[in-house]
């Protein structure tokens, strides 16, 4: 294998390793809660912005540039979008299902058009430049530049899994689960479904921004076009076709979504002529939509999908019962 293939292999793994953490965001959100959250865009944006202000050098007719280290900027990227989270729920969480999804929509389309706008702030459509990357005295050697970022990457999936582990299976992630499997018997037994779904909302939202603002650093460079509502999509065809409520699924579904969605577009150079790949690109939507529809006919829970939770109560109980 050429040092080549190595380097792009790290290349998209860390890609891959970013939209994981989106989706590990998005499954506290929905696969924990039954929060169904369609500004997963907005959130990423607010995280990828903030941090971008915080360490970027100062820049004439931008506010900004404070050209602080990369780890505050990751840090405030992350509590910013969790307070903007906050704030979204604070005035949303009482909406269900359909309602709270044309919301956040709507949340996600007004973040889009404010980066887009506020130009002194964000740059508006040429965006922010010259972001600092880790590792950047390594850019020379895409290799070791690739490897060491890949390493970063899989070192806070890894803390973010294990954290999320422990929250899912601790009290406070009960109650979630027996808010999303009834939401009556949880308040019945002395629990406040709205309390718990802020936290759960905020919580992914910061998630989210913290994604947002590791992608932001490992490119280099942020534009509104980078948070439109295809964003999203792609977000929840991961968590789906990975398997909703289930973290490791989160991940796995990252990495294969994502390597679908690289496929499709090498795809596309490759076979078709440079004047049609513009018009062409929506077969990479295509490719995407047809395998989610592959996933739920065959495995309607995802790859590594949760089981109901009072359905594998049922089930245990009822093998007790035989024994």
């Amino acid at each position: 294998m050429s040092l080549d293939l190595i380097a792009y292999a790290a290349f998209f793994l860390t890609m891959a390793l970013t939209y994981a953490i989106m989706c590990l965001g998005l499954n506290v959100q929905w696969g924990q809660t039954g929060l169904f959250n369609v500004g997963i865009a907005a959130f990423v944006a607010i995280g990828a912005y903030v941090s971008a202000l915080l360490t970027t050098p100062d820049a004439a007719g931008r506010v900004g540039g404070f050209d602080l280290p990369i780890p505050i900027g990751w840090i405030g990227g992350a509590l910013f979008a969790g307070l903007a989270a906050w704030l979204v729920g604070a005035l949303t969480i009482r909406l269900r299902s359909d309602y709270l999804a044309i919301a956040t929509f709507g949340v996600a389309v007004t973040v889009q058009l404010c980066v887009l706008n506020l130009q002194p702030l964000t740059g508006g459509a040429f965006g922010i430049g010259f972001i600092p990357r880790p590792f950047g005295d390594l850019a020379g050697d895409p290799l070791a530049f690739g490897l060491s970022n890949l390493a970063l990457m899989a070192a806070i999936v890894l803390a973010l899994y294990l954290a999320l582990q422990h929250l899912a299976k601790s009290p406070w992630g009960r109650v979630l689960r027996a808010i999303r499997e009834d939401e009556a018997a949880a308040q019945a037994l002395g629990k406040r479904p709205m309390r718990f779904r802020l936290q759960a909302f905020t919580i992914g939202g910061a998630i989210m921004g913290l994604a947002g603002a590791a992608q932001g650093h490992f490119i280099g460079f942020i534009a509104p076009d980078n948070y439109l509502p295809i964003l999203t999509f792609q977000v929840w065809a991961m968590l789906i076709v990975g398997g909703s409520g289930n973290n490791r699924g989160a991940i796995l579904g990252a990495v294969i979504v994502w390597g679908l969605w690289a496929l499709s577009a090498a795809t596309v150079s490759a076979f078709v002529p440079p004047e049609q790949q513009a018009r062409a690109a929506s077969l990479q939507i295509v490719m995407i939509g047809v395998g989610l529809c592959l996933i739920l006919l065959l495995r309607p829970r995802g790859i590594l999908g949760a089981l109901n939770t009072i359905a594998s109560l049922t089930r245990k109980r009822a093998a007790k019962s035989k024994e």
